[in-house]
């Protein structure tokens, strides 16, 4: 059995070096706990970003794997209906506003998917001229090159340089900054319930239904990115719902799969017949063995008592967070997001404080400059709640490694 130290040689050996290593290598997980390849144990609040929405080895994700393994998982397609892929669209589109349904294999791939369709749409019903997007300041989208052209972070990478053209960015939250930029060449505004990479700031109700009305005065199309954000993470399946508005397209991956590959976007049916046979596709979206994963996870997401607990989580996290700010000396400056999807800004450097709460046994993960992110199991309890605020309480605390945040 390889430990954490031969792994990590290995992989730094073998890595392109895109990511920071970790000093430890995990071996296997369970709940909402993984395990290293020494066998110390990590409660995690990172959740893959959000994608462990079922936490480790549970026993639905489990099932959808292995029952479809022995029928095969390779046999289609997209031309060709599986049970699995109809099931898993029925499921999710009867608890969206949307009718018709692409799946893909990420939440990139949703994305690059969106903005096709509203370009698509736009030619068609707007005018040929209409191909531009207004986003926002802070958004992160994905990493190809439409997805990383939305995002305002990679325009701060050259070498990547150039973009695709047609994307505005607007301040989030700010109607006045996204009125300045509409035009008769913008076909769709892009925006997420909560920004995720921008530090976990969520969007006001206010905020998303003065986007919805400057779209239909103005005949543009609203995309909702709820790749981080959804399936179940704010208590509601859809993250629009919990905001209360309506968007034309819907971006979905990370928590529809639990942690396996798939990622979908979903239209209402006057949208989506915007696309012909050949406009776009992918050889392995939609096949039975990701769709099969995403209706045993989302029949599980979906049921009320449990999203009625993941209101009760998120409301008890946030109220044990809250107390910590005197507890830690004001140590802790806000606590932010909505849901399961929270953000903590400290008064010291995240990369520190993030290495210091691995060593005590705690995963998180950096959203924005400096902001502690937790985005884990929607199965979380309220005792694993209470042992990784202790966590974080004690290093907050009582650690002399961390160094205070000067931005």
């Amino acid at each position: 059995m390889p430990t954490n130290l031969d792994l990590q040689t290995r992989a730094n050996d073998a890595y392109m070096k895109l990511y920071p290593h970790k000093h430890i290598a995990i071996g296997r997980g369970n709940g909402v706990y993984l395990y290293d390849m020494d066998g110390k144990e990590y409660l995690d609040c990172a959740g893959g970003i959000a994608v462990t929405a079922l936490g480790h080895n549970h026993p639905a994700f489990n099932k959808a794997i292995t029952e479809q393994l022995e029928r095969g998982f390779t046999m289609c397609i997209g031309s060709i209906a599986t049970e699995p892929k109809v099931k898993a669209a029925e499921l999710l589109l009867a608890h969206c506003c949307a009718e018709k349904i692409f799946f893909c294999n990420s939440g990139a791939e949703a994305v690059e998917g969106s903005l096709k369709l509203a370009r698509t749409w736009a030619h068609q019903n707007k005018s040929e001229e209409a191909k531009e997007f207004i986003v926002f300041g802070s958004s992160f989208h994905g990493r190809t090159y439409g997805a990383v052209s939305a995002t305002e972070k990679s325009r701060h990478q050259p070498q990547f340089a150039p973009y695709l053209p047609g994307f505005h960015f607007a301040t989030y939250n700010d109607l006045d900054s996204v009125k300045a930029l509409i035009t008769d060449k913008i076909c769709a505004i892009m925006v997420e319930p909560v920004q995720g990479e921008g530090g976990l700031t969520a969007g006001t109700p206010e905020f998303f239904k003065g986007l919805r009305d400057l779209c239909d005065d103005n005949n543009i199309l609203l995309i909702s990115d709820e790749i981080q954000s959804g399936m179940g993470r704010m208590g509601k399946l859809m993250a629009h719902a919990h905001f209360d508005y309506e968007p034309d397209i819907t971006c979905l991956a990370k928590g529809l799969g639990g942690g396996f590959p798939v990622g979908a976007f979903m239209a209402k049916e006057k949208i989506a017949d915007a696309f012909n046979a050949g406009d776009h596709g992918s050889t392995y979206a939609g096949n039975p063995l990701a769709t099969n994963v995403a209706y045993h996870v989302v029949s599980e997401i979906v049921r009320p008592e449990f999203l009625k607990r993941v209101r009760e989580a998120s409301l008890y996290f946030r109220e044990r967070l809250g107390a910590l700010h005197n507890e830690t000396g004001n140590a802790i400056k806000a606590v932010k997001g909505e849901g399961l999807m929270i953000g903590i800004d400290t008064k010291y450097q995240i990369k520190e404080l993030l290495h210091e709460l691995l060593e005590a046994g705690l995963m998180a993960t950096q959203a924005g400059k400096n902001t502690l992110r937790l985005t884990p199991p929607l199965i979380i309890s309220n005792e694993e709640i209470d042992k990784a605020v202790a966590v974080i309480s004690d290093v907050l605390k009582n650690n002399k490694n961390l160094i205070k945040y000067e931005g």
